[in-house]
Formats: C-alpha cells, structure tokens, sequence
C-alpha cells in the first residue's frame, strides 16, 4: 500500500510535603468477552535488546533504553548539534546523518524513531501526514519493507494532536501501512508526569511488533490520572509568549518544553512562583532534568560557543527520558498481560481515541489513562536546583497586557503578582 493518498490539566494531588503518589494498578477487566491475554517468555525479561535510532535528536528515546539495559547500534539525525551531543553520549555507536540516503537498517531488536511533529503539531503547520517533515516517516517504512530481517519492535513516538488533525487521517494511515506490513500494533498517550517529572508532556507512543502482542507491554497496566485540585501555595508554569487564546497553564508543573522557532528564538516556559511574587523562567539545566536527562546533557560550548540559546529546541524537541525506560522495560516483562473486553471498531471519519490497538485483523479502543503509572514526584519549586531567570519588564508588561485583553480566565492573584513583577523588576 502506498503511504500517502496525498502528500490546562491539573496535576494531582499531594500526599506528602513533597511528594505525590498513585497506587499503580492493572487495567480494567471489566469488559467481557475477553479476546486475548498473552505474556512475554521469561527468558525475555533480562534479555538485551540491540537498538536503532532514527531521528534521535538527543537520544531521549535511546537514553532510557540505555538505562533499562540496552544497547544502541545506530543513530540517524540531521541536526549536526544534536548529532554533536550523541557523539558525546553515545561514543561507541554509528551516527548516520539523512533518514531519506539510509539504504538499510542494520540488523537490531528495536528501531526506534519519534518522527518530525511540525507538521503534526497544534501549533504547528499543520500539514499533516504529508508535509515535509512529518512525512519523512515514510522513509521509516521504505527502511522497514527492505529489511529482510525486520526488527522484533517499533516504537515511534509524536504529538497527541496527530490522532485528530484532518479526522484522524495521519495515525489511521499509519495503523494502515503497518497492517499491510503485517505488523501488530497499540498506542497510547501518556504524560510524562506519570514518571515523577513536573513537566505535563502528553506523547503519542505506538508500539508494533511481527512476532510478539504490543498490547500487554504498552496497555496492560494503568494507575489512572490523579484528580484535579486547587493551586494551593504552588508554583504554576504557563507560556509568557501566549496570552491571547491560551495559557498552557500547569499547576505544580510547567507545560511543555517547546523547541522554539525555526530562528533558533528559545522560548521556555514561565514560572509564577506565589509566594515570592516573581515570575521567571528555568535555567537550561533544569529543563534538561525536567526531560528526564542529566544536566548539563545538551551542552554545546565546545562545539558552539555561542549555541547555548539552541539547546532550548534540542531540549524541547526532545523524548522524556523516564517515559522511554518505562517502554524499554515493559517491552521485555514476563508479566506483561492484556485483557481486550469487547471490541469497539475505529472510525473512519473522525478523531481517534488517547489509546487503540489492532491485533490479528481486528481494531479496538483501549480505555486505558494516560498514566500506566505512578511515581513520586517533588513539587516544581522543590524540583528546580539551577538559578531561575527573571521574566524581563517587557515581556512581563506584554503578556500582562494580552491576558487582560482576552477572554481567558485566571486568577486574580496571578493578574496582580503579573503588575507587582513588572513594577519591580530590577529595582533590587
């Protein structure tokens, strides 16, 4: 089949001073009849998977792969900065430069590739499956059709957006093409806070396998979003750029880190800390962390001397760390299981769900959350271990004047705190 017909959550709530917790637990089993419950072979538990990377960007994906116990054999990715940053991460594994002059893939258990967003993005172009970019995921495919030994695991990664801009059309071709191929696949949305982060990141993963079930390694345990709750004394992260139709307001978190614009402008997250009356933004370091990396992980000077501003969009543009070990380990559990409940077809003509599969012919939603687990998390002030930047007068004075000039609600407390910033910004 030919690829192209044409080319504010809240976070949950604490438990502790600077913790917060969810019991994790397994999916739900309530829907009947069950069609298929499978488990991994224990000897694939400690088993090492061989990994292959396509648009790496920094190496999220590899990176939690690596601590889960694997091994990187190639590495593709365009960008020679972030290419530069591989090299010193990954010393001992092959870096290859354009996806599209790839003739083939070497032989690995895992290729791995969280494909170009832009033209999958909200705030993106919005082309679709078939812009430029992110319909550079056909090469992916091409790479796959030659393989005469196809890797055991796919794992791509992208935004959640792509399962409804133009009615679903990008993950419904993409479910198509690797069905064609033979492959069994699931996705699902998942936010990175599930891992401990204090960074809402929500991220389509579709997992696709020939020979194993991806159902119970990415569906079969869920812990559930934790409830909604009310600020309180926490420090709140939003978009200083934004202000006339959105926020990206999140509480004891930031929204997501952004790669910025194709100039290479950073533009991170701002932090409205309430009990200091200031708002500021993180340092650098900090975001590398609130991906799940080491800091100092993207640091450039020596190749760059004046590329600190570009590591923003190496960062932003990067996969959570943690998330990836999360899959890298699931892929090889002995006690993965999945209970399918009675099969709900996808549609044809309109969005599709946080979370699906297809399996032997046939397609289904999954009700899972966007939480498979989780796990402790400090709260984002606690979080924070690098000095923060204050916002500068004008960009404080320019979003203040946006918000109030839009409908969007917030507190008043937030409008003040915007005012007594601005006012006092540099007078210490």
């Amino acid at each position: 089949m030919k690829l192209f017909d044409h080319m504010s959550l809240n976070q949950g709530s604490s438990t502790a001073a600077n913790t917060r917790f969810n019991p994790i637990k397994k999916q739900s089993s309530t829907l009947q009849p069950v069609l298929a419950k499978t488990a991994l072979s224990a000897t694939e538990k400690s088993e090492k998977l061989v990994v292959a990377g396509l648009f790496a960007g920094v190496g999220g994906l590899e990176e939690g792969f690596r601590q889960a116990g694997h091994k990187s054999t190639m590495l593709c990715e365009f960008d020679p900065l972030a290419r530069h940053v591989l090299g010193r991460r990954f010393p001992d594994t092959e870096l290859t430069t354009d996806v599209t002059a790839l003739k083939g893939l070497p032989e690995c258990d895992v290729l791995a590739a969280g494909f170009p967003c832009q033209d999958l993005s909200q705030v993106g172009r919005r082309r679709g499956i078939s812009g430029p970019n992110s319909g550079l995921i056909e090469s992916v495919f091409k790479l796959l059709r030659r393989q005469k030994k196809p890797p055991r695991w796919i794992v791509l990664e992208n935004v959640p957006f792509m399962l409804s801009l133009d009615r679903g059309h990008a993950i419904r071709t993409i479910a198509d093409v690797l069905e064609d191929m033979g492959y069994a696949w699931a996705y699902r949305t998942i936010d990175a806070r599930a891992f401990g982060l204090p960074q809402r990141r929500r991220r389509v993963i579709l997992v696709a396998s020939k020979t194993h079930d991806p159902r119970p390694a990415l569906l079969g345990v869920d812990a559930t979003a934790p409830l909604p709750h009310s600020r309180g004394p926490h420090a709140c992260g939003f978009y200083w750029t934004e202000g006339n139709t959105g926020l990206g307001w999140a509480i004891d978190s930031v929204p997501p880190l952004k790669g910025g614009s194709s100039l290479h402008i950073p533009s991170p997250p701002a932090i409205w800390f309430p009990r200091r009356r200031l708002i500021a933004t993180p340092a650098i370091e900090d975001a590398e962390r609130l991906q799940g990396f080491t800091a100092g992980w993207t640091d450039i000077s020596s190749e760059d001397p004046l590329g600190a501003r570009k590591r923003w969009r190496m960062v932003g543009n990067a996969v959570s760390v943690p998330m990836a070990r999360w899959i890298a380990e699931r892929l090889t559990s002995s006690a993965a299981a999945f209970e399918a409940g009675e099969t709900e077809g996808l549609p044809h003509d309109r969005s599709w769900p946080a979370a699906a599969w297809g399996f032997h012919g046939k397609r289904g939603r999954s009700r899972v959350s966007e939480w498979p687990v989780a796990l402790p998390s400090e709260h984002l002030s606690a979080f924070l271990k690098y000095k923060v930047t204050p916002l500068s007068k004008k960009a404080t004075s320019g979003f203040l004047s946006r918000l109030i000039k839009s409908t969007l609600r917030y507190e008043e407390a937030f409008r003040l705190d915007l005012a007594h910033h601005a006012e006092n910004i540099g007078k210490d």
